[in-house]
């Protein structure tokens, strides 16, 4: 078997064709508490990541969003109340547990009136060219398959001008805190998952997906690959989370 038809799953060497299902299993496993367990593996501190991606969005009033791995919607939530009535909201994801979560949980809460929910693959996005005025993908590029093709795929949905925030995981800068984060990763994570969902197994994938995702310079090199440009990132709590921003010709 070569190269090109494997991929990684987590430190695993996968058939390329089996990835997203694996994938699947985990959200399908995890989805129900996934929203808890976010607060207890980041004491809260992904909500103060998710309001910069916010911030830096320049999403307004009338504008469309795109959310891909949009999961249980914390930012399609936001985005809708930006966008307002003129304005209109996806939130995509590949997984059907997810995607069921995301939906009961703001049509509870009466966000749903300007959102629209689609189960799609990043890699291959159901959407017209030049669609959306901003795409956010938080926590899920590290889960894509082929991340260049759906980086790709992201790019022709995107009005020109249009910008793409990719949110994920990265390398923290300093080597104390990368040993510190990697004893968390591994001997704290997977026994909070396990307390919590009955499954340490889909953490200890997580944890390691972490670890096999490019770091900042290489995931900015690949969406300059792409065809995005002005390029950049930017790191917060010392670089265990990157924000890294495109923008479409």
């Amino acid at each position: 078997m070569s190269d090109k038809d494997t991929t990684h799953f987590g430190y695993k060497e996968v058939e390329k064709d089996s990835k997203a299902s694996l994938v699947a299993d985990v959200f399908h496993s995890v989805a129900s508490r996934y929203d808890l367990m976010n607060d207890l593996m980041s004491g809260g501190i992904h909500r103060l990541w998710k309001r910069f991606t916010i911030e830096l969005s320049a999403v307004r009033k009338g504008h469309a969003v795109l959310d891909i791995a949009g999961g249980t919607g914390d930012l399609a939530a936001q985005f809708a109340d930006i966008v307002g009535a003129e304005g209109h909201v996806v939130l995509a994801d590949i997984n059907e547990s997810m995607l069921q979560v995301g939906r009961d949980k703001l049509l509870d809460k009466g966000h749903a009136a300007n959102i629209e929910f689609v189960q799609a693959d990043a890699q291959y996005l159901p959407f017209p060219d030049d669609s959306f005025d901003c795409i956010t993908i938080a926590f899920g590029l590290r889960n894509v398959t082929d991340k260049s093709i759906a980086l790709r795929s992201m790019l022709r949905v995107l009005k020109p001008g249009g910008r793409l925030l990719v949110l994920e995981f990265s390398k923290p800068t300093s080597e104390l805190l990368s040993r510190a984060y990697d004893a968390y990763s591994f001997n704290v994570i997977p026994r909070i998952g396990k307390l919590v969902t009955n499954d340490a197994d889909s953490y200890q994938y997580l944890a390691e997906s972490i670890r096999m995702h490019p770091d900042q310079e290489s995931l900015r090199d690949m969406m300059e690959e792409a065809g995005f440009i002005q390029s950049e990132y930017h790191n917060m709590t010392g670089g265990i989370v990157a924000l890294h921003k495109g923008i479409k010709p």
